[in-house]
């Protein structure tokens, strides 16, 4: 995807109610398709849509969690600290300020603080 086809579609996606509901809520905490939904009051195919976009854009990430007797589901967990939108010289451009990556100690207390 070129830089100017993704930033469309960041400015797209920033426009659209339930992807900046998702990036909020999923900022500290990993969320399910099932709690982004509840959360934002939005159906489920909603929410997968926007994930989908959001994730495409690199602005969240997907995880797979171990559940109740062994099925697997998604969680979803914004990727950006910052965004920044510029306007210099009669041109927009856009900034993103990756959240820091979580360590293999934090993932491996997560998944032991689940069980």
């Amino acid at each position: 995807m070129t830089e100017s086809v993704l930033s469309h579609e960041i400015y797209a996606l920033l426009d659209d109610e339930y992807a900046r509901e998702i990036l909020k809520s999923t900022n500290t905490t990993e969320k399910s398709a099932k709690e982004l939904s509840d959360e934002c009051d939005a159906s489920l195919p909603t929410i997968y849509r926007r994930t989908e976009r959001l994730i495409d854009c690199g602005l969240l990430e997907e995880r797979t969690q171990l559940g109740d007797e062994g099925h697997h589901y998604s969680v979803y967990k914004a990727r950006i600290k910052r965004l920044t939108i510029e306007l210099d010289n009669d041109e927009l451009t856009l900034e993103i300020e990756e959240a820091p990556p979580e360590t293999m100690a934090d993932r491996f207390t997560d998944m032991w603080g689940d069980i």
